[in-house]
């Protein structure tokens, strides 16, 4: 009964960033990001690596300061680190912790080039085009991939593959 309440909280957290997400994607800035604030302070810093990384992933998005950006999507790369397949399983069987990497490098890379350092934002684009052969080729695949592309060709990095 306890292992059954426990799933329902994780999956009821997991509904709430996402609920967060459609604020943000409808428009709804400032509330996405208080209503990811507030569910920071439920998850904390030790709390479940999957829900620290979806969360601090999203969150990074509301951000107008590229340093603060930054600092989210450092706490998502972070909390990835500390995935297991297993977890990421329980929430949906598709995912692999390996087809987090891909865009969570390339978020850094566009932190990095956003506040002039770009010989960061290479590293990281190389990393995440060294992690793409964990996407599948579907839209979100494929998309992530021209984001690469696009990104490399921004800051000299180019790759023949794609």
């Amino acid at each position: 009964m306890t292992e059954q309440q426990e799933q329902t909280a994780e999956d009821a957290m997991m509904t709430r960033i996402g609920q967060a997400v459609m604020l943000h994607h409808g428009g709804d800035r400032e509330e996405a990001q208080g209503r990811f604030l507030g569910l920071w302070g439920e998850i904390g810093e030790d709390g479940d690596p999957l829900h620290r990384c979806t969360l601090a992933h999203y969150m990074a998005d509301t951000q107008e300061d590229p340093s603060a950006e930054l600092a989210w999507d450092l706490r998502a790369l972070s909390a990835a680190d500390e995935l297991t397949d297993a977890r990421v399983a329980e929430h949906h069987q598709s995912l692999a912790v390996r087809g987090f990497y891909p865009s969570l490098h390339l978020n850094l890379a566009a932190d990095y080039l956003k506040l002039g350092r770009p010989e960061a934002a290479r590293s990281h684009l190389r990393r995440a085009r060294g992690a793409v052969g964990a996407l599948e080729d579907d839209g979100y695949g494929n998309g992530i991939k021209a984001a690469i592309a696009r990104l490399e060709r921004e800051v000299g990095e180019g790759s023949e593959e794609e």
